[in-house]
């Protein structure tokens, strides 16, 4: 089995508000959503017995998480938020494109990607982040 590939996941949550100032329907209103985030990583299993502890896995996504677990995400192009924010003590975090579950993704990608790419015998990462139960945006890199 040590040649096979395997995959594992693990699933977290949080809480956060946005909005999407260009969009037409309610979405450029202040909202937010109970997020669902799935991390799912590929590769060949160490001699231990593992691809990864699931608790390795936890301490690089948690931080990630936690940073923005009951915050604002706001998009640093989003003057009417930034204005209505400075000076006052929100939990914000400000993100350099607009804030969908797509680009969500993609943020958590990248920030998973760099923590991962010494564990050379992972091959895939791939992430998942739901918006509602219904929708959700899917990203996968090669490692």
């Amino acid at each position: 089995m040590t040649n096979s590939l395997i995959k594992i996941a693990k699933d977290f949550h949080w809480e956060m508000a946005h909005r999407l100032p260009y969009h037409q329907g309610g979405c450029q209103n202040l909202h937010g959503h109970s997020y669902q985030l799935n991390v799912e990583i590929s590769g060949t299993v160490l001699p231990n017995g593992m691809l990864m502890d699931y608790s390795d896995l936890k301490a690089i996504v948690k931080p990630l998480v936690d940073e923005l677990d009951h915050a604002f995400l706001c998009s640093e192009d989003d003057e009417l938020m930034k204005s209505f924010l400075k000076g006052k003590f929100f939990k914000v975090v400000y993100i350099p494109y607009y804030s969908t579950a797509e680009n969500i993704a993609g943020y958590f990608l990248d920030k998973i990607a760099a923590q991962l790419k010494p564990h050379k015998h992972l091959r895939s990462l791939k992430i998942r982040v739901a918006e509602t139960v219904n929708t959700y945006a899917e990203i996968s890199v090669d490692l």
